[in-house]
C-alpha cells in the first residue's frame, strides 16, 4: 500500500483525466436531456484530448526542428539524438481531434434545435413516448 500512494500522486494528471472521462460517460448514460448528453460527450472528448497531449509531453525536451542542418560542416558534424526532441505526432493528431470535436458538437446542437422545434422537448423519455404514439411516418 505504501508503494501505491507515491505512484498515484506522481501520476495525478492521469487520474484527473480518468475522473473527467467518467463524468462525461456518466452524463451520456444517465442523463435524459439531450443537451446534457451532448455536454457529457464534449467533456469525454476533452478528457481524451488532454490525455493524449500529456502523453506527448517530455521533460527537458525541445521541439523537433534541427538548426543549421544544411550549413556548417555537413551531416557528420553533429549527431542527432532523438531522445532530446518531443514527438509532435500526438499534438498534431489532437489538433485534428479538436476540430472533429467542435464540428460534431455543432452538428449535434443543430440537430437538438431541430428536435426541439418539432417535438417541443429535449427529454429522451418524452421523445420516445411521442415517437411511439406517432408511429412510423409515411
Amino acid at each position: 500500500m505504501t508503494d501505491l500512494l507515491p505512484l498515484i500522486v506522481a501520476k495525478y494528471n492521469y487520474w484527473l483525466y480518468v475522473i473527467l472521462m467518467m463524468i462525461g460517460l456518466y452524463a451520456m448514460i444517465a442523463k435524459n436531456n439531450l443537451i446534457k448528453k451532448l455536454v457529457g460527450m464534449n467533456i469525454f472528448q476533452t478528457a481524451i484530448i488532454l490525455f493524449y497531449v500529456s502523453i506527448g509531453y517530455k521533460t527537458d525536451a525541445t521541439i523537433p526542428i534541427i538548426q543549421n542542418a544544411h550549413g556548417g560542416q555537413g551531416a557528420h558534424s553533429a549527431a542527432i539524438h532523438a531522445a532530446d526532441y518531443i514527438n509532435p505526432l500526438p499534438h498534431v493528431l489532437m489538433l485534428t481531434a479538436i476540430v472533429v470535436s467542435v464540428a460534431t458538437f455543432g452538428v449535434a446542437m443543430a440537430l437538438a434545435v431541430r428536435i426541439y422545434q418539432r417535438y417541443q422537448t429535449l427529454e429522451e423519455d418524452e421523445l420516445r413516448m411521442r415517437l411511439a404514439d406517432i408511429g412510423p411516418e409515411k
